[in-house]
């Protein structure tokens, strides 16, 4: 009987360790769905870690190639919290010729705060690449991942229209302090290059409805940076914006541009 019993005592112990450990493996998701009569569609999906989730709608896809990559847990990609998915209305990549490459890195497991890129964009010629936990320069080079990254975040990005570039990146570089940036682009030919990194929440709104812009906005620094941008008018506008230092900077612009040619916005907060 005490043989029996010891036996049994051994059996439950393994039995209560296993489903502790299956309890702790969360598993990754990848739901794609498709529409439309569909081309030359290229799709790569790495995922190395726990709990990551991919959702997608693609649409009625020419020549796309998307390419995610998510490292770490908890990370998100896919269609947006706030409209959902696009499967049914032409949202969620949709068509013609865009390449969408996105990369999330979180190496602090279990500390993850889950990073998370949404988008919808409908049309043409968009070429985004987002790298989060990483260093982007202008050129779109992704450079070496920093050695602490706690991930946490997150994108917005909806683009309706064609010939389109946005670039990236946002990262925290030491403890869990987490970027966020939404962006709205509706016109054509637009260049974006965003950069956020170093430690304390930095935010990003940019909203761009007309043509030929080229925007390049960075927030680094040990500090909260705020940047709310609305560009519009008959004709666009060129801006640069650097917020930095270890001060709290805050900036604003509503910019309509009428002018023949375009318009040009210079700033530089903080040092």
């Amino acid at each position: 009987m005490y043989k029996f019993l010891k036996k049994l005592t051994i059996f439950l112990f393994i039995w209560m360790v296993f489903f502790s450990i299956i309890d702790k493996l969360k598993a990754n998701e990848i739901y794609v769905s498709q529409t439309g009569t569909g081309n030359n569609l290229n799709l790569q999906i790495s995922q190395d870690g726990e709990d990551n989730k991919i959702d997608m709608s693609i649409g009625n896809h020419t020549n796309n190639t998307i390419e995610i990559e998510q490292k770490g847990d908890d990370g998100y990609v896919g269609y947006t919290s706030l409209w959902g998915s696009g499967y049914s209305w032409g949202g969620d990549i949709d068509g013609d010729n865009n390449s969408l490459s996105i990369k999330q890195l979180c190496n602090q497991a279990p500390s993850c705060g889950g990073d998370r890129f949404e988008f919808h964009i409908s049309g043409s010629n968009n070429d985004v690449d987002f790298a989060q936990g990483y260093h982007v320069q202008n050129n779109g080079t992704v450079d070496t991942p920093d050695s602490f990254e706690y991930g946490g975040h997150f994108v917005r990005l909806d683009i309706h229209g064609s010939n389109n570039t946005f670039l990236g990146s946002q990262r925290s570089n030491n403890s869990g302090h987490e970027h966020s940036n939404v962006t709205y682009i509706y016109g054509n030919s637009n260049d974006v290059y965003t950069r956020q990194e170093y430690n304390q929440d930095k935010t990003i709104n940019l909203t761009i409805n007309n043509s030929n812009n080229d925007v390049d906005l960075i927030q680094e620094g040990n500090a909260s940076h705020s940047a709310t941008i609305t560009l519009n008018g008959s004709y666009g506008t060129d801006l640069d914006l650097l917020q930095q230092g270890s001060t709290a900077q805050s900036y604003t612009l509503s910019q309509s541009c009428a002018t023949v040619g375009g318009c040009s916005v210079s700033v530089t907060q903080g040092n």
